[in-house]
């Protein structure tokens, strides 16, 4: 089924929108959530919470590219599982990891002038991300959006893990610079 013809299904109101989300996009956002929180039950119960998320955000909201938007959804769900079992234990962990390199770049806060820098940063590394060849952005998304283990995305990628660990210093430290001179 295509992706509007499932929007629209939400749109009526229809539980076949679950169904019909489910066999097109299951396996896909299962593996978002399984790479963040590195258990089977856990990334299941994301998954279902995307699926709820869905169901309550659509409509109003009618996305223009389906994957993108149940992707982080289910990106959210993770994250907060994530955060929720590591509330009292920090360190460990590919997320804990991944987000500490990118931390290098960035900063976070929770007040109304730090959410507005952080909408304008989201923007900036939108757009330094265009600028980078393929094969750098697949690499840095693969790891800083979809928290995937360097070994993954080596072997996806057919690098060594060397080689993807150098081509993430080398991103990391052209984003820096980036962000430096913006």
């Amino acid at each position: 089924m295509e992706d509007m013809q499932i929007v629209d299904l939400y749109f009526a109101r229809s539980e076949q929108a679950v169904a019909e989300t489910a066999h097109k996009y299951g396996t896909y956002l299962f593996s978002i959530a399984h790479n963040i929180l590195m258990n089977r039950p856990d990334a299941e119960e994301a998954v279902s919470d995307t699926y709820l998320g869905a169901w309550n955000s659509i409509p109003p909201h009618r996305p223009g590219r389906l994957s993108t938007y149940l992707g982080k959804i289910t990106r959210h769900c993770a994250l907060e599982k994530w955060k929720a079992h590591h509330a009292k234990k920090r360190g460990g962990g590919e997320v804990s990891l991944a987000l500490e390199e990118l931390g290098e770049c960035t900063t976070t806060g929770e007040t109304p002038q730090q959410v507005l820098e952080m909408k304008e940063l989201t923007r900036k590394i939108n757009s330094f991300l265009k600028n980078l060849p393929e094969t750098e952005q697949r690499i840095f998304v693969s790891r800083y959006w979809y928290l995937m283990p360097v070994k993954e995305i080596a072997r996806n990628m057919g690098f060594s893990k060397s080689k993807v660990k150098s081509m993430l210093s080398r991103t990391r430290a052209k984003l820096k610079n980036y962000l430096e001179k913006e």
